[in-house]
């Protein structure tokens, strides 16, 4: 039975009716709202298209008296979580594990502050709940065209020769190689002609701690004349996104509600907007709750290491406000 937002976006879609759209990892609590109406408690920014009142400039947002520190889950809490992935990897129930843990943040930044400031591709703040800066695309719709950019792969960019070392990882290029072919799959389900047009491509992202460098793909195919009149089911047919997920995607569901013993929430959902002919989108990762929980994570394969990945977990938490 389908969902009634997704029911909803199928119509408004049909309509060509321009929306916006917030939907959790688990799909129990998607919203959605037309863009001709208040949107009050949602606020976000697409790639440039926003709904964002202030017109604030972007500024240094760290001094003497603004703190942003962290404290993660033990090392030994994290390697519970990992072996337990691990052997399911070895029993052969899943090739890629996409694990997330909580890390307690002490700061005075409240997150309207945050998302006043923060500099990246995607920035959404849902009120009292969450600020995503997300860098990664879930999907595009361009002139009939359907674009995903899974990002996988992940290196403190201030290292030495970091690129070489990142794109010449063994563990990190099999990772990569396993979500690109999960999301041709998948977009294959609602396209035809699917192709990698873009693979292992490297960029850089300024953080309070120095700068990340990321590897993404891009993989795009080609939709019916008439897709806007199924829109909602496009989305919610390619849910959840396999990067921040695993493959094969429903075991792999299974196996993080285990490791994990919570529900992400909109933490790794998405959000993204229709203006009537094109759409994009973001998946909610870089992710600050009210609540001051920020919430992060990695691939874990066979070959992972699990230091390496408590240290990414880590290395990944930040605020891009410069």
């Amino acid at each position: 039975m389908l969902h009634p937002v997704q029911l909803q976006l199928n119509k408004w879609g049909f309509e060509k009716t321009p929306f916006v759209f917030l939907i959790d990892f688990e799909c129990i609590k998607p919203l959605c709202w037309r863009l001709d109406e208040p949107i009050l408690d949602f606020e976000f920014n697409f790639n440039g298209f926003t709904n964002k009142i202030s017109n604030k400039l972007p500024q240094h947002l760290f001094n003497n008296t603004n703190l942003f520190l962290k404290k993660p889950i033990s090392f030994s809490h994290y390697c519970e979580k990992f072996e337990y992935v691990k052997k399911e990897i070895e029993y052969g129930n899943s090739f890629l594990v996409n694990l997330t843990t909580a890390t307690n943040i002490e700061t005075n930044l409240s997150l309207n502050m945050i998302a006043d400031h923060a500099q990246s591709k995607y920035v959404c703040y849902f009120k009292d709940h969450f600020i995503s800066y997300s860098p990664e695309t879930f999907i595009q719709i361009k002139n009939g065209k359907i674009i995903s950019k899974p990002m996988k792969g992940t290196i403190n960019a201030n290292l030495p020769n970091a690129k070489t070392i990142l794109l010449a990882d063994k563990k990190e290029i099999a990772e990569h190689a396993t979500i690109v072919d999960l999301i041709r799959n998948d977009l294959s389900k609602v396209a035809n002609n699917v192709i990698v047009t873009k693979y292992r491509y490297y960029e850089e992202i300024k953080t309070q701690e120095g700068t990340i460098g990321q590897v993404s793909s891009e993989i795009q195919g080609t939709l019916a004349i008439n897709f806007n009149e199924i829109i909602g089911d496009i989305i919610f047919d390619l849910l959840p996104a396999g990067s921040i997920s695993g493959a094969p995607k429903n075991k792999t569901k299974e196996i993080i509600r285990q490791a994990e013993k919570e529900e992400r929430g909109y933490f790794t959902g998405v959000a993204g907007y229709f203006d009537g002919s094109n759409l994009d989108s973001c998946v909610l990762i870089r992710y600050l709750q009210s609540n001051h929980i920020y919430r992060s994570g990695g691939g874990i394969t066979a070959q992972s290491d699990v230091l390496k990945e408590y240290n990414e977990m880590i290395e990944k938490v930040y605020v891009p406000a410069f």
